[in-house]
């Protein structure tokens, strides 16, 4: 009497000198185009950081390099440390693991809405200066975004735009139209 197992048959390997193993070692390590990715952006973020013209007369405490270039080493940071992750066998997580439902349609309602925030707060910045079309920005992305606190929502658009106005006009030196607001802050 003899027994028979259902094991699959090993796969051969590849023969020399083929590059279906350098291709299987690509697949296993696709992340490191992710890590180029991001070195190649925090290189040209930096280079252009780097060569800015600024005048004496518009810097402020900070300046404005000073964003670009921590934003530029953090790139540079998180490709190497990306980098050395996936050679030492990290993986990232399958697309199973988001938190959406991949068979439902996409929702072109908040996608729409979210465009025409932008698209008006685009248009409205000029004439009314960053803090009102800021605050219509913030609240207006909320809405789309599903929050219905319409007795809160509408403060906390206004102080988060205010207070970006006053980051980046007063201490960063990125002036910002400020529309009717031009004098008080």
């Amino acid at each position: 009497m003899t027994t028979t197992t259902d094991t699959p048959p090993t796969p051969l390997p590849p023969p020399e000198g083929s590059g279906s193993g350098r291709r299987a070692w690509l697949r296993e390590h696709s992340e490191l185009g992710v890590s180029v990715m991001l070195l190649a952006l925090g290189v040209l973020v930096l280079g252009d950081a780097l060569t800015m013209d600024v005048e004496i007369a518009q810097r402020g405490p900070i300046g404005p390099k000073t964003v670009p270039i921590a934003v530029g080493i953090g790139l540079l940071v998180v490709a190497v440390l990306l980098a050395v992750d996936v050679l030492r066998g990290g993986r990232g997580e399958a697309e199973g693991g988001e938190d959406i439902d991949l068979s439902e349609p996409a929702d072109w309602r908040t996608v729409l809405l979210l465009a025409g925030v932008f698209l008006g707060a685009a248009v409205l910045i000029e004439p009314l200066g960053f803090p009102v079309a800021g605050a219509l920005l913030f609240w207006g992305a909320a809405y789309a975004l599903g929050s219905r606190h319409l007795d809160r929502d509408p403060l906390i658009a206004a102080v988060l735009s205010l207070l970006t106005y006053v980051v980046f006009n007063n201490l960063l030196g990125v002036p910002l139209p400020g529309g009717p607001l031009m004098g008080v802050l």
